[in-house]
């Protein structure tokens, strides 16, 4: 190797399912740190924007995405890009039909990201890109995969939860391929090793942790002045929160006469169930369920709440968080956190340093560790001053997006480094 420096990517496509999505605000944020950076971003949207609610940073970033394009014109396109390079489409479409054909409703949705891939090839050629990251192992990164291959461009993917953890979409094939393999969390460098070797894609030098992270320019540390009886929770009412589990144990501290109120903001298609639940615990009073919110309001709650808890649990099917960034920033904002012994999440929360953890689905334990923090002023301030400084040096937007840029160097350089880190 030489001695100049590492070439560095001055102009990056990211590839993503939907674009803007609310649910991914870490999505923009690491994109808005490149931006920062020095690096051009465009962003392809496999899907047309369909939520009603968006966050600036999203909005500040529309002028940058690309696609989806398959009105008329777009299928025109695509048609005219198949025609100029068969040999290359065929080889992209002999391997996906390899690896998908037993998931035809997948196979399906993937041609389509293809399709609408190939409508908008002029313009992605006219950017220029250099890299080509998605987020997500399913859709995003087989449109990643199938433009690396007809760009002859590098491309990575960062993978989260269900998307190795439940789906299988040329998972394997996609880690062989990719220059880079990123992840979130230590726990999933173990799982996809683990995983790896018997789907014949061991390439473990690959792989880097690149945390989710929160702007912490964005949340100030505020302790003080919080309501100590308010426990605040925040996600889509989705089985692997836990929010079943959850209502348990605010029933226990009911029936103990301990005083709290809780705040789930949130929606998703467990609502009914979890207001049956609130009801049939007699809990009406004391547990709100707003629905979602917009981002100001989830921060304003953040900074009102003494506690934050995230009783996330495994599903029968394997389903389970990965690191849940409201957990970073509850603990980045000064609210003492509970959560659960599930996936990376004690990479967050160390148990009775950074916060308190439980096992999953024990809604004793859970009930318990609530009313350890209800009760005790010196035992949230302890850990809330920890759990600050755990965000800062580990969980941290800037310094995670600076790590992502440097691992994507150092592969343009051709020198790849043998630890996951």
């Amino acid at each position: 190797m030489s001695g100049n420096p590492p070439t560095r990517p001055t102009r990056v496509l990211y590839v993503v399912s939907l674009f803007p999505c609310w649910s991914e605000t870490f999505i923009v944020r690491e994109i808005e740190q490149l931006i920062a950076a020095g690096v051009d971003v465009r962003i392809l949207s496999l899907k047309p924007p369909s939520e009603s609610m968006v966050q600036a940073g999203a909005q500040a970033l529309m002028p940058r995405v690309i696609g989806p394009g398959l009105g008329p014109r777009g299928w025109w396109a695509a048609l005219r890009q198949a025609v100029s390079q068969p040999m290359q489409l065929l080889t992209v479409l002999t391997s996906m039909l390899a690896g998908l054909w037993r998931q035809p409703a997948v196979l399906g949705k993937t041609l389509i990201g293809l399709m609408r891939s190939l409508a908008v090839l002029d313009a992605l050629r006219a950017f220029n890109p250099q890299w080509i990251h998605a987020h997500w192992a399913t859709y995003p990164s087989s449109a990643a995969w199938m433009l690396g291959r007809l760009l002859r461009l590098p491309f990575s993917f960062t993978s989260h939860a269900h998307d190795i953890f439940v789906e299988d979409q040329m998972l394997a094939r996609k880690l062989a391929d990719a220059r880079l393999a990123i992840t979130i969390s230590d726990y999933n460098v173990g799982y996809l090793k683990r995983w790896s070797q018997p789907h014949g894609a061991p390439n473990y030098t690959r792989m880097r942790v690149v945390h989710c992270g929160v702007d912490l320019t964005e949340i100030a540390y505020t302790p003080d002045g919080r309501d100590p009886l308010l426990i605040a929770t925040v996600g889509r009412m989705d089985p692997i929160k836990g929010f079943a589990v959850l209502i348990e144990a605010l029933g226990r501290l009911r029936s103990h006469n301990i005083p709290f109120r809780c705040r789930l903001i949130g929606e998703g298609e467990l609502r009914p169930e979890l207001e049956a639940a609130r009801r049939k615990l007699g809990l009406d009073d004391a547990l709100e369920m707003p629905g979602a919110r917009p981002q100001e309001a989830v921060r304003a709650l953040l900074a009102e709440a003494a506690i934050f808890v995230m009783p996330s649990v495994t599903t029968p099917a394997g389903n389970q968080d990965g690191i849940p960034v409201a957990l970073m920033e509850a603990m980045a904002s000064g609210a003492a956190a509970v959560s659960t012994r599930v996936s990376g999440i004690p990479e967050l929360v160390e148990h009775d340093r950074t916060g308190l953890l439980v096992d999953p689905h024990d809604v004793d334990g859970l009930a318990q560790a609530l009313q350890r923090l209800l009760q005790d002023a010196t035992l949230r301030r302890r850990l809330s001053d920890a759990a600050r400084q755990r965000v800062e040096q580990q969980f941290d937007a800037a310094t995670e997006a600076g790590k992502l840029l440097r691992h994507w160097q150092t592969a343009l350089s051709g020198a790849e480094q043998v630890n996951a880190r």
